[in-house]
């Protein structure tokens, strides 16, 4: 165990005056909830909800060959990303394996904001710094320059909108644009983790309390209310997004989780792991790797992370996240599956919970989408 004090966020007194439940995550005191985390889960997919996410690791890259330098330390092609816009990409060892997911923005021509999750933005920065040798451009630590701020669910755009005169009509899916919510300045984002429409505000700290309390109280009369950490796991989890450490390892490269096409063998120069990941990639067409499945349980019991999946006695799977549905109303879970059983009703398919196989259906990912 660390012994370092964790981090608080600019807004953890507040979050103390509204009675939340805190937990040490990834060295964060953070809010995990306030109240109920299902009421909270329900408010997001039905209203809206307000997330602290100040805990994630901005790191900027700015420079003439920020973009290169981008393009050879991660594997996606971040030359390609017009300004104003945002990819979702990973940046990986030499061996291919994953050392984290990301989003990356391009606030301007040669200016570009790394978010890392927080468990590995140290981790992050490093190979960035290590693998910027060479190249002319800076890599900057800016985790202590920004709070960032999500409103989530389908109010959110109407709230935003009271409170800004920026462009949200015009705002697509992962795309940002700088704009002034309720007199703070503010980068706002379309992104998320729920599976709902929402935006990320990346503020500076000193205003973070201020653009709390303006979205609470624009959001009061249409039922937001602030969430936890609990309740943004369901949330991710129903949509069938990877969470590091559990989906995503560096044991895994991106075509053992699925998610092969954030490679872009195509783009220009060389990258960490090309060579590795070429030889996933062929791996995985001649011999399929494991499939991420969705898992319904038929009966009550919660599957959690690292129980075997089994057929007939024989462990064909792992789960990797598992918890109860409030949208489904049952217990659901991802697992990594044999390709031979991972077709969406497969039959026999069960966890093993504490010595008993417990019966699931096999479906698709996600489990829950929603209506545009």
């Amino acid at each position: 165990m660390s012994s370092t004090p964790p981090r608080h966020t600019a807004l953890d007194a507040l979050h103390r005056s509204l009675g939340a439940t805190m937990t040490d995550f990834a060295g964060w005191d953070m809010p995990l909830r306030y109240g109920s985390e299902r009421d909270e889960h329900t408010a997001v997919r039905t209203k809206a909800g307000l997330f602290d996410l100040s805990h994630m690791g901005e790191i900027t890259v700015t420079g003439p060959q920020a973009a290169q330098l981008l393009n050879h330390a991660l594997v996606g092609n971040i030359a390609s990303v017009g300004v104003g816009r945002a990819r979702y990409t990973m940046i990986c060892q030499a061996d291919g394996g994953i050392l984290d997911d990301l989003i990356v923005y391009r606030l301007a021509e040669t200016e570009y904001m790394v978010v890392a999750n927080a468990s590995n933005a140290q981790v992050v920065l490093d190979a960035l710094v290590e693998r910027a040798a060479g190249f002319d451009a800076e890599v900057r630590d800016d985790r202590d320059a920004y709070a960032l701020i999500a409103v989530q669910g389908p109010e959110s755009p109407g709230i935003l909108k009271s409170l800004t005169d920026a462009d949200l009509d015009g705002l697509k899916y992962y795309a940002g644009l700088p704009g002034t919510v309720a007199g703070v300045p503010a980068l706002i984002a379309r992104t998320g983790y729920t599976g709902e429409d929402g935006f990320e505000l990346f503020v500076a700290p000193a205003d973070a309390e201020r653009l709390w309390q303006a979205l609470t109280e624009a959001g009061a009369p249409v039922g937001l209310v602030p969430c936890g950490l609990s309740c943004r796991d369901t949330l991710r989890l129903e949509a069938g997004m990877p969470l590091y450490g559990h989906e995503l390892t560096t044991s895994l490269t991106p075509f053992d989780a699925g998610l092969g096409r954030v490679v872009k063998f195509e783009k220009e120069g060389d990258f960490v792991g090309r060579e590795a990941l070429t030889e996933a990639a062929a791996r995985a067409q001649d011999n399929p790797p494991r499939v991420l499945v969705g898992l319904v349980a038929e009966g009550r019991r919660i599957p959690r992370a690292g129980f075997a999946v089994v057929v007939g006695g024989e462990v064909i799977g792992e789960v990797t996240s598992g918890a109860p549905s409030p949208t489904l109303g049952k217990p659901i879970a991802m697992a990594y599956v044999d390709a031979a059983h991972a077709v969406p009703g497969a039959p026999g398919v069960g966890v093993d919970i504490r010595g008993t196989h417990e019966p699931y259906e096999v479906v698709a990912l996600p489990f829950y989408k929603r209506q545009k």
